[in-house]
């Protein structure tokens, strides 16, 4: 079979999303960083009122609900925001429209693994630059690079640090290439860099409703940028990307900014607890401007730990990369389930 594909696509390693658990089996999952809250009750009521004739006709091609209602929340107008089917098409678009052989992609690592995976497909340059030990951004290193495309994942996962918008202002002035600034969890941050959209052309912002909303099961996420930039991306995107139910239901979720920031701030509260917990258990716990913590056990024994989780019901993320292999992500999940974690992880460690 391998004679059908391209030479990039054989040659390439599949995207692994995180661990789902099996049907039927109850677990505790917190490898994915998805709200442990469930999503706004206008949103359910949105959707027990879903009209056969919704179904019927193609939606909006541009999702034309979604983005009043992202216009209304941000204060930018209709004509700077793409939507997609989750962030993660946005960057997919991005990357079809900008990038090709030859073309450099650049990012600092450790980031979103797809973004490695997106590249690939495209066949493009692959330009990775390590953070530091601190994940002080790399900054001459990337200015350098110039990559056609260079992306930044404020706040990042999985260190879940957060980068200065001075630093982020700097990159977008230097380069020639589109700055790709991924906000995925922006909604358990303190600041973000919408504002740098209107400064630069070459500066997209991207968003999710995967994370704040607890809406990672419907797929619906935006950007926000140049109209001149966005022209691009319209042009590659599928005609009917974003179905009528996706719109429907993201609308009445971002407009209700009310439930949405209750939430927050109770994964918030719940993010404090659970990092003093594990530091009492004695792990490096790294701060996080996100709905999960980076960490480090004591033993550095963190595949052991994802597997004794594992078989207590429990499930955590574990990076097999170089720099992540003695650490593990964590979501912040309930205080009823973060303390189970705790609890296990007692068990298991002394």
């Amino acid at each position: 079979m391998n004679k059908y594909f391209r030479s990039n696509i054989h040659a390439m390693a599949s995207y692994i999303p995180g661990e789902q658990p099996q049907p039927g089996v109850e677990m505790i999952k917190l490898n994915s960083n998805e709200n442990p809250y469930p999503p706004s009750p206008g949103v359910l009521a949105v959707l027990r009122n879903i009209e056969g004739e919704w179904l019927r006709r193609y939606p909006e091609p541009l999702g034309g609900e979604f983005r009043r209602g992202v216009r209304e929340v941000l204060g930018v107008p209709t004509d700077w925001i793409i939507v997609g089917n989750g962030s993660d098409e946005i960057l997919n678009l991005v990357m079809r429209a900008c990038t090709e052989p030859g073309k450099k992609v650049v990012y600092p690592i450790p980031t979103y693994v797809l973004y490695m995976t997106l590249t690939q497909m495209q066949a493009a340059e692959l330009v990775e630059i390590p953070y530091g030990v601190d994940y002080k951004l790399p900054l001459s290193e990337l200015i350098a690079a110039n990559g056609a495309v260079t992306f930044i994942a404020s706040p990042n996962s999985p260190s879940g640090h957060i980068v200065p918008i001075s630093d982020l202002r700097t990159l977008a002035s230097c380069l020639s290439g589109v700055l790709v600034i991924d906000e995925a969890y922006v909604d358990f941050a303190e600041d973000n860099a919408l504002a740098l959209v209107k400064e630069y052309d070459n500066v997209i912002v991207i968003r999710t409703l995967s994370k704040g909303y607890s809406l990672a099961g419907l797929r619906l996420g935006f950007g926000v940028a140049n109209p001149q930039l966005l022209d691009g991306l319209f042009k590659v995107k599928d005609s009917y990307n974003i179905d009528a139910i996706a719109c429907a239901l993201g609308t009445a979720a971002i407009t209700d900014q009310v439930y949405k920031n209750a939430c927050v701030a109770k994964i918030k509260a719940s993010r404090t607890q659970l990092a003093t917990d594990l530091k009492q258990l004695g792990f490096h716990v790294w701060d996080s401007n996100t709905n999960f913590l980076l960490v480090q056990p004591p033993q550095e024994n963190a595949q052991y730990l994802y597997q004794q989780l594992k078989e207590r019901q429990i499930l955590v993320r574990y990076f097999p990369h170089p720099g992540l292999d003695n650490k593990l992500r964590i979501t912040v999940g309930t205080d009823a389930q973060n303390q189970v974690l705790v609890e296990r992880l007692k068990e298991i460690c002394f």
